[in-house]
């Protein structure tokens, strides 16, 4: 996942205020559960990647408690490591990460209409395959 520095950020994708504030216990998600990591726009819905929790693990650029997940796809990154604020819960829709996800549609949806694809370039994965999101690369350097 290539990162995209604010300076270099298209006008049209706005910065993301809504994960960083976000709330969420460790103890929100078990192993098994099916998430998603909400990555962008595409034909005016969210999107992002699909993948299982697996067992708890330590998030090292937020120093606090994280997830180990599984990309179902494989590839060169099949495990890695996120914080429990990236995750939202799918199928299953539970109240928080509803909450959460209505928060993103009213960040996303209105200034990235059409039917492109667009990546917001709030993440990338550190040499240890920890996802991070850039306010969290920010607070950490």
């Amino acid at each position: 996942m290539p990162e995209i520095s604010p300076r270099s950020r298209p006008p049209y994708i706005p910065t993301d205020t809504v994960t960083p504030a976000r709330h969420i216990t460790h103890e929100h998600f078990k192993p098994r559960d099916t998430i998603v990591v909400i990555k962008g726009v595409a034909g005016g819905e969210l999107y992002g990647d699909q993948m299982t929790v697996v067992t708890p693990s330590w998030h090292t650029p937020t120093d606090e408690d994280g997830w180990r997940l599984r990309n179902p796809d494989g590839g060169q990154h099949t495990y890695i490591t996120a914080h429990p604020r990236y995750l939202v819960h799918t199928p299953r829709r539970c109240a928080d990460c509803t909450i959460y996800l209505r928060a993103l549609e009213d960040l996303l949806l209105p200034p990235l209409t059409g039917d492109q694809q667009i990546d917001c370039g709030w993440y990338s994965l550190t040499a240890l395959d920890q996802l991070v999101h850039v306010d969290d690369t920010r607070n950490n350097k």
